[in-house]
């Protein structure tokens, strides 16, 4: 019986061996092969790859090395970035646009150093008051407004330039001549200097040549006096209206109404040596003999800011003295004169001394009368204003509204100058 059992057991063995073999047989058939992996770079290494320069590379050539369109723009955007120049494998290695793998490859053939040597970081850095920024040498007469502005000069300073290089006839011809651009500071034209491709001298002919300046032969001069000349007159020299504006300006408050001499002309910065050199021959200054004020006979509510420049005042006293006469419409007493903010006492003193007050003219107003513009305005009465115009509606009397009013002693004394 036992040995029943055991050849049962047996042949059951025999059998799961037979089924574990024939499994093994069925799955270990050969099986199609696994396509084989490969990693692809983001940009193929060219065969040929010799030493390079990247400041040198253009957008054809940052493509030959591998690069996308819109890689390649991103390299040459961050050299824009940075100055205008890599200045070590480090800061090249920075560019998103260049992975870590394509870098490796390159590396061995960029001809930079491996780190910025000392000084090198500074060396295309924003400077001058608007932070202008160069790149590299550029040819300033194909430069745009918008080049300039780039560039970092301001609107107004790009459309002077420009115009600059029309007068002289669509070109800076030299380095001499772009100097005498009168936007250009020295300290920046030195910055400027190393990286403008023209020549350093202006030709022998240029003054001489029609073609090169046609703007110069449209003038005709003749001879005249800068001090009487206005807008209109300045213009026809040959200088812009902006410029005709700026001359006259800086004659009648800088100079306090004429030139006195030759060099003050050529002091006027927006008259360039070369133009002023034009002018010279034709400048006729005649001496005359201004008026003097008689500062004894002229009235404080009526004196001109240009008599309170000849009485000695500085154009911020005057200046004072002229603003508040007109917030409060003329001055009712010489004491008000001396209570202007940013006056020289002692000389404003000495005039209030000299000269006459005549108040007839000055506006004058009942609290119940007065305009609801003018008590709001007038600096004596504005932080009252809302207060008389409410109580006035019901109490139509002076004095029971300075009474409501509830005003300091020394307020109610000064508005009390301009009531009826």
């Amino acid at each position: 019986m036992m040995r029943k059992n055991y050849y049962r057991k047996l042949a059951l063995m025999v059998t799961l061996l037979t089924v574990l073999l024939a499994y093994q047989k069925y799955t270990s058939r050969e099986k199609e092969p696994f396509p084989k992996v490969t990693f692809i770079s983001d940009a193929s290494i060219p065969a040929n790859l010799s030493d390079f320069d990247p400041n040198t590379l253009d957008k054809e050539q940052w493509q030959k090395l591998g690069f996308s369109e819109k890689q390649t723009a991103t390299i040459l955007k961050y050299k824009d970035i940075v100055g205008g120049k890599f200045t070590s494998k480090q800061q090249l290695k920075k560019c998103y646009a260049i992975s870590n793998e394509k870098f490796s490859v390159l590396s061995s053939f960029i001809l930079l150093p491996e780190t910025a040597e000392k000084g090198d970081s500074k060396r295309f850095t924003p400077y001058g008051k608007k932070g202008i920024m160069i790149s590299g040498k550029f040819n300033p007469d194909q430069f745009s407004a918008n080049d300039w502005f780039t560039m970092g000069f301001s609107e107004k300073q790009a459309e002077a330039i420009i115009k600059y290089k029309n007068y002289l006839g669509g070109s800076f011809i030299s380095k001499e001549k772009f100097k005498e651009c009168f936007i250009i500071s020295s300290e920046n034209y030195s910055k400027l200097e190393p990286y403008l491709l023209l020549p350093a001298k202006t030709p022998e002919n240029f003054r001489n040549s029609g073609k090169d300046n046609p703007v110069k032969s449209k003038i005709q001069y003749h001879p005249f006096d800068p001090n009487q000349l206005g807008p209109d007159e300045w213009i026809a020299l040959g200088f812009s209206e902006k410029q005709a504006i700026t001359i006259i300006n800086y004659r009648d408050r800088n100079l306090r109404g004429s030139f006195k001499s030759l060099e003050d002309l050529q002091k006027c910065f927006v008259i360039s040596a070369e133009k002023f050199q034009e002018m010279k021959p034709y400048i006729r200054l005649q001496e005359k003999q201004q008026e003097k004020t008689d500062f004894s006979k002229t009235d404080l509510n009526t004196i001109t800011f240009k008599q309170l420049i000849e009485f000695g005042l500085d154009e911020r006293s005057a200046g004072s003295i002229i603003g508040f006469r007109k917030k409060l419409g003329g001055f009712m007493n010489k004491q008000q004169i001396l209570t202007t903010y940013n006056i020289d006492q002692d000389l404003v003193q000495k005039l209030i001394s000299i000269a006459p007050l005549n108040t007839s003219d000055v506006p004058r107003y009942s609290l119940v009368n007065a305009p609801e513009e003018w008590l709001k305005n007038h600096p004596y009465f504005k932080y009252s204003a809302d207060k008389i115009i409410f109580y006035r509606t019901s109490n139509p009397d002076d004095k029971k509204i300075w009474k409501l009013l509830k005003l300091k002693p020394e307020y109610e004394e000064r508005m009390k100058l301009y009531v009826k």
